[in-house]
């Protein structure tokens, strides 16, 4: 029994998501000084995000009403703000008050028209066949890939995020848990070639089951009366090891993030509140966890609105909007906010016309980055002036390709975490291809 319960499939996915930090071997770091954490929020599917942020300008709305027909908010539906750089006018999904209240505030900002790019593309080279296209360019499987590997001529099994912890691991001196963790299972993202994921649930690390608990006392002597055992099979040894390893990694999470909230921010009830609610927690915890860099992965799915999209888009930018706002009020009550950054990803935009009740794989598309001290307010990258059919940058049915490559976001992200300049390019091996690393300024200017 005891055997059984050791190689168990929830247990197993934590053992598998294991990595001690001792035997990470990372590069020396400079300016590692203070704590910081960065969340990835993956809106799965590929969010519709042109009807998440909407031109206001007169001209340009009519240019997207025309273009998204029946897929389009209404003129007095959008929520009114403005891009303090180019003094243009905007508007949010109805449902993301929210976010409006952090923008205004200045605590949040938009990347506008970002995507996998190998290299700058044109229309002109698009139409005539002479660009270099992400592999599976449509496709969720392949895109998903793209965003969290950053190198979409290539299928690979390796995330920027992984790549990145992999050089920033030193300054994490006696961690208890690998620094990138995630409530999503093990992940492209968050896997390096020396980093991989410690995954959690939005109730802490995983239990194996009973042990521990004091009526079942037998059932814990059984377990470790089975994994003290001195194996001579070198597989069955290491295998007891990293069990034993991965149940007391288990408690010494749980015991670090500890029982008491460290806010008294209340959060929605779904499920997704509840993962950031955990990750919250988690980052409050970075003492406890010997953690001065932390990075976490959430999901939320659903986003793939080839039908019911008005309703179901709305649904979601409910749920998005009220858990980032009670995730961003917990972060503000510990007096970290400094120390915390949020950016969304997602697989792909989704095309400006209808398919009749929703909307099919696009390109482009828009996503936002909360905290860290951001000169927040205002839109980075191009939101186009024309989202019109036919437009400069549509490959057809209001696909658009990115002005701004998913390379340039993360390497923006990437600097503010304390990855140096020269150091880019092991995260982010196409990044030169967007950005010049001599350069004397950053790639998208957040945190200038």
């Amino acid at each position: 029994m005891s055997c059984a319960a050791v190689g168990s499939t929830a247990f197993y996915s934590t053992l598998i998501s294991l990595l001690m930090s001792n035997r990470v071997s990372a590069q020396s770091m400079t300016g590692s000084s203070g704590h910081k954490a960065l969340v990835c929020l993956f809106l799965e599917g590929g969010n519709d995000s042109f009807n998440m942020v909407v031109p206001q300008e007169a001209d340009e709305f009519q240019r997207y009403r025309a273009a998204r027909t029946s897929m389009g908010l209404a003129p007095d539906q959008p929520l009114p703000i403005t891009d303090s750089a180019s003094g243009r006018s905007f508007g949010l999904h109805p449902m993301l008050g929210d976010l409006q209240s952090l923008y205004q505030s200045g605590e949040l900002a938009f990347v506008c028209n970002t995507g996998t790019l190998i290299e700058p593309t044109t229309l002109a080279a698009f139409e005539n066949r002479s660009a270099r296209l992400p592999l599976g360019l449509f496709s969720h499987a392949d895109q998903q890939m793209h965003w969290q590997t950053s190198t979409p001529d290539k299928r690979d099994s390796k995330g920027w995020i992984g790549r990145m912890a992999d050089v920033l691991q030193s300054i994490n001196e006696a961690p208890k848990t690998s620094m990138n963790i995630s409530l999503s299972g093990t992940n492209i993202l968050q896997s390096g070639n020396s980093v991989i994921p410690y995954t959690i649930t939005n109730e802490g690390a995983i239990d194996l089951q009973f042990y521990g608990a004091e009526d079942h006392a037998y059932f814990k002597g059984a377990v470790d009366s089975v994994l003290e055992q001195e194996y001579q099979n070198l597989l069955q040894k290491t295998y007891s090891n990293l069990n034993r390893e991965a149940i007391d990694l288990g408690i010494a999470f749980n015991a670090a993030v500890g029982e008491e909230i460290p806010f008294s921010t209340e959060f929605p009830d779904t499920e997704l509140a509840d993962d950031l609610r955990m990750i919250a927690r988690s980052i409050a915890a970075n003492g406890n966890l010997g953690q001065q860099r932390q990075t976490f992965l959430a999901r939320r799915g659903g986003f793939d609105h080839h039908d019911d999209m008005i309703s179901g888009h709305s649904y979601l930018m409910e749920e998005v909007g009220q858990a980032v706002g009670a995730f961003w009020a917990a972060i503000k009550e510990m007096g970290m906010e400094d120390q915390v950054v949020l950016f969304t990803a997602s697989d792909f935009g989704r095309t400006l016309t209808s398919n009749g009740d929703g909307t099919d794989h696009g390109w482009g598309g828009n996503h936002f980055v909360l905290g860290g001290g951001i000169n927040g307010g205002r839109f980075y990258g191009e939101y186009p002036e024309n989202i019109g059919l036919g437009n400069d940058l549509d490959t057809g049915r209001g696909r658009l390709i990115p002005t701004t490559s998913v390379d340039q976001y993360f390497a923006e992200i990437a600097l503010w975490l304390g990855v140096e300049k020269s150091d880019l390019s092991i995260a982010l091996p196409n990044i030169e291809r967007f950005y010049d690393l001599g350069s004397s300024s950053a790639p998208l200017g957040f945190w200038q």
